[in-house]
């Protein structure tokens, strides 16, 4: 016969637990408002900075950046790994760290060195169980990036590129299409690609009169295209965080009430059998006296 105080117990724990859970569950969908909104906000800049630069690239002809060339084909590849710096998400981190294993894996198999540069605790976690070095480990960027933060990541890795430090950077993020789909990706951030429009294809030329010239432009232009791509990766990684972490604990939620239930039908079945044996002991009594 089950053990009353314990089952009484157990459920009590597992109540608390779901109390925890749900209250995890507000706070991430409170979030996920916030970083839902600053993502869909961005994205439109994003792309039409990125349409811009390759409406000017076609009406230019032929451009020269130094950002568009890699100064020093040797050096290592950056591998830009964006974690999250909790868990309790579910699958996030282990796809974004999968994805980002299997290029590292990919680009040294072709023979080229990489460099990992990781930001959030849970990749940083991983690569020092995995024992692999790590160029960067930043936690500097929470749940709410902020531009400032992620400019400075920005420039340091355009100033590592330009100096031939690092021969590319690729990025390794989930990208955020819609609230019911994100998906690990590994995207390219330098060198940029000329005629580079995000998704939209390859447009009508555009003609423009320049003022000032087309090289000044596409100077402070490009270095914007960088900046603001990674910041997108970034607020990305982040609304795609707080959806894992919504499901995972309505999930636990979820689990904690059959739980409970299971638990309380355990205990009234234990103590409806304690009842019966207190009864037959009182009955058994009576007809001894008899």
């Amino acid at each position: 016969m089950a053990n009353r105080r314990l089952l009484v117990k157990r459920r009590k724990a597992v109540r608390n637990i779901r109390k925890i859970t749900r209250t995890m569950q507000l706070i991430a969908t409170a979030r996920f408002q916030a970083a839902f909104n600053r993502a869909v906000a961005s994205r439109p800049y994003t792309e039409k900075l990125a349409e811009l630069v390759a409406d000017l690239a076609r009406g230019v002809g032929e451009i020269r950046h130094p950002l568009m060339a890699t100064p020093n084909p040797d050096a290592p590849v950056a591998l830009v790994v964006i974690t999250s710096m909790r868990g309790l998400c579910g699958g996030y981190n282990a796809n974004v760290l999968r994805a980002a294993q299997a290029r590292a894996e990919e680009l040294r198999a072709g023979g080229r060195a990489v460099e990992l540069r990781v930001h959030g605790k849970k990749g940083i976690a991983y690569f020092r169980f995995q024992r692999q070095p790590m160029a960067v480990q930043d936690t500097t960027i929470g749940d709410v990036p902020r531009y400032e933060q992620v400019e400075k990541v920005a420039a340091q890795l355009m100033e590592d590129f330009l100096a031939g430090r690092i021969s590319g950077v690729e990025v390794a993020y989930m990208r955020f299409y819609s609230a019911g789909r994100q998906r690990p990706e590994v995207a390219r951030l330098l060198p940029l690609e000329a005629g580079h429009a995000g998704d939209e294809g390859v447009a009508a030329p555009v003609d423009y009169e320049f003022r000032p010239d087309p090289q000044t432009l596409l100077g402070e232009l490009l270095p914007a295209t960088v900046r603001v791509r990674f910041f997108q990766s970034v607020l990305d990684a982040a609304v795609s965080e707080q959806i894992a972490r919504m499901a995972a604990m309505k999930a636990a939620t979820d689990a904690s009430e059959e739980m409970i239930k299971n638990l309380t039908r355990k205990y009234n079945r234990a103590r409806q059998t304690h009842i019966t044996m207190e009864l037959l002991d009182i009955v058994g009594g009576a007809n001894a006296l008899a």
